[in-house]
């Protein structure tokens, strides 16, 4: 499923050095990412969501996961984004202001990481983790802001780091994590929508 071994914690800083100028494009911090893509891009969109960031970034980072999910699904190599969204731009100051918060929880989690679980090191479990993440995305778009996508942002980044690690047992922790976060995303849907009945 990947082909580095270099750490999530190595590529996060690089990503501040991406492009020029005050505004960081995707393509570059795609280009950045480079063989590690898939992985590193699960990680990279399910941390918006851990943090505090601006909207509308977690609800974008939730849609872009879903296309990446799909990708996974049917078996693609490497992540492809189309050309709107590899122009988009992110402030260099919210992506410095990002990776400072980021990086330290994610070197605390990757101290407990390990190769482990080499069952879930296979082409077709990549897809079954594809169809797992694209379940927990949909949820993640639907969650309450805020403190609903926190659960869920957090199994992502669990699932992520367990690929770029070949760790097994993390992606299952990953994976128990995003069950919960989607059973309160759809107790949050059912309670919009049944407020909405009653008004209505």
């Amino acid at each position: 499923m990947l082909q580095s071994h270099h750490r999530t914690s190595d590529t996060l800083p690089a990503l501040a050095l991406a492009g020029d100028g005050p505004q960081i494009s995707v393509r570059s911090i795609i280009k950045t990412l480079g063989e590690r893509g898939f992985a590193l891009l699960v990680v990279g969109l399910g941390l918006p969501n851990c943090l505090p960031m601006p909207p509308p970034i977690p609800l974008l980072c939730g849609l872009l996961l879903i296309f990446v999910a799909l990708q996974m699904v049917l078996g693609w190599s490497s992540p492809w984004l189309p050309r709107f969204v590899l122009d988009k731009t992110v402030s260099r100051h919210t992506v410095d202001s990002f990776i400072e918060r980021a990086l330290p929880w994610v070197q605390k989690l990757e101290r407990f990481a390990k190769p482990r679980l080499g069952l879930l090191d296979s082409r077709i479990a990549f897809r079954v983790i594809g169809s797992v993440l694209m379940v927990f995305s949909v949820a993640l778009v639907f969650a309450a802001p805020f403190i609903g996508q926190v659960p869920l942002g957090f199994a992502v980044v669990l699932i992520g780091l367990g690929l770029v690690e070949r760790d097994g047992l993390l992606v299952l922790v990953g994976v128990a994590a995003g069950i919960v976060g989607s059973a309160l995303s759809l107790g949050f849907v059912i309670a919009l929508a049944t407020g909405a009945a009653a008004i209505f």
